[in-house]
């Protein structure tokens, strides 16, 4: 993990500094008009960085490998690498993100962190950290001083989270923040020294098996607690339903599979991964609930979920045009509803040498 950057908290997500290649600036009601407009644009056609918005779904980059995930690309990166999320993404999840994650795991939690030894405040590591919505959703919910430390690839999202991160916990109490542009798969012990807590938002369906070990042996090796949340779990519920629903959400698994990827096998390696090195586990439901308010994540949602499949199984592009389309008609009349599983995980590691 190098370049260190320690910024001042604005508490707003910052203007774009300028146009980015292949990115259209998208907002609610951009996403919107877009979705209205494009209902018969191809399911399968990568031609649509108009209407993918990068990490929504398959979007194609010069120089990418067939069928590579627009994902922050943790392997096999140079510094100069195009990122794979754009902010506009995150900000259109960041809502339906807050609502689904498990507050239930946050009571055990803030047990652990208040019994921490010798701790004047927290030092919270946040994984592959976007635009920063973690910090916002946590920071507010947890006691006391804490400094956060941002880890991703992207320096353009680093960017992002360390001016729009909270001022403020919940007791009133000062945060601040400091990124780190790195790999996060390369996390070793000795990097969470001193670490309180390590978070991660939708980051393991993305990793490898070993990535997650390195992971977890991260944690445990430095005995603090991770709070790693909304993994996809496989499974979707469109209402009404369709009889292709099935078909697209198993070609839509098999690709998240790609290139030894977990996808939705994630949530379970990683909690056999920390059990195995001696950690308390706990698992919780994190489902997004999208409605006739979502419209526009539920649009893009669409477009990435129907175009990933159709590019696992390209007998699946005909019919899935016709599908998406009236799934789009659908989405803009408000008819639509779908709920996107996913599954969060505390994992409690055993403080070591008293200095978790």
């Amino acid at each position: 993990m190098r370049n260190t950057t320690v910024t001042k908290q604005s508490g707003k997500i910052p203007a774009q500094p300028g146009p980015r290649e292949g990115v259209t600036p998208v907002n609610s009601e951009s996403a919107a008009a877009s979705a209205a407009t494009s209902g018969a644009a191809s399911a399968g056609a990568p031609t649509a960085a108009e209407t993918v918005i990068p990490g929504a779904g398959p979007v194609a980059r010069l120089g990418e490998r067939p069928g590579e995930r627009p994902t922050l690309r943790l392997r096999d990166a140079g510094p100069d690498d195009a990122p794979r999320y754009a902010p506009e993404w995150l900000e259109l999840r960041e809502g339906p993100d807050a609502a689904a994650r498990a507050g239930e795991l946050l009571d055990p939690l803030r047990i652990r962190l208040a019994n921490l030894p010798g701790k004047a405040g927290l030092v919270i590591h946040d994984l592959g950290c976007g635009t920063g919505s973690m910090g916002r959703w946590l920071a507010p919910r947890l006691d006391g001083p804490q400094h956060w430390v941002l880890h991703d690839r992207d320096p353009y999202l680093l960017h992002f989270a360390a001016v729009a991160s909270p001022r403020a916990a919940a007791d009133g109490s000062r945060v601040t923040v400091e990124t780190r542009r790195g790999d996060v798969g390369r996390l070793t012990p000795d990097a969470l020294a001193g670490a309180s807590l390590v978070t991660a938002s939708a980051l393991l369906d993305v990793l490898t098996r070993e990535e997650i070990d390195t992971l977890a042996a991260a944690c445990t090796g430095a005995g603090c607690p991770a709070l790693l949340t909304l993994s996809v779990a496989g499974r979707v519920e469109l209402t009404p339903s369709d009889p292709l629903d099935e078909e697209i959400a198993a070609a839509f698994n098999e690709h998240q599979r790609r290139s030894g990827l977990l996808g939705p096998d994630a949530i379970t390696v990683a909690a056999e991964a920390f059990s195995e090195r001696g950690a308390t586990v706990r698992l919780h439901p994190s489902a997004w609930r999208l409605g006739s308010a979502d419209a526009a994540l539920t649009a893009q949602w669409l477009r990435g979920w129907v175009g990933a499949a159709v590019e696992q199984r390209p007998d699946l592009k005909e019919r899935a045009e016709r599908y998406l389309e009236e799934r789009l008609e659908a989405c803009r009349a408000g008819e639509l509803t779908v709920v996107v599983h996913h599954s969060d995980l505390l994992a409690l590691s055993r403080p070591t040498g008293g200095a978790a």
